[in-house]
């Protein structure tokens, strides 16, 4: 599986794949995340020439895990190593989000 150069990803990158799972790999097993939303930020990544954007993945309800870098695997784009904050746990769904910034 192919690991992306977070240096270069850009918004446009997670677009298509809204919808999609992406299996967040833990030592014992993985959980599935959906990318539910790619947001633009507004502003400059310093050293890229690529604009912020940020990324929201929505899991199952009330499922928590601490903020860390994980590494997550989705069938279009391969394998990713990023930094996700948990930002709800609710009754519908649990969110995440990691900001390329």
């Amino acid at each position: 599986m192919s690991e992306y150069d977070l240096t270069t990803v850009t918004a446009d990158t997670f677009t298509p794949v809204i919808g999609q799972t992406f299996d967040v790999v833990f030592v014992d097993g993985r959980l599935p995340l959906t990318l539910a939303e790619v947001r633009p930020l507004g502003s400059m990544r310093p050293g890229t020439g690529n604009a912020a954007f940020a990324l929201t993945f929505h899991g199952a309800p009330n499922l928590r895990f601490p903020q860390q870098i994980y590494r997550l695997e989705n069938a279009t784009l391969g394998a990713l190593e990023i930094f996700i904050v948990q930002f709800a746990a609710a009754a519908d769904a649990s969110k995440f989000e990691a900001v390329f910034n």
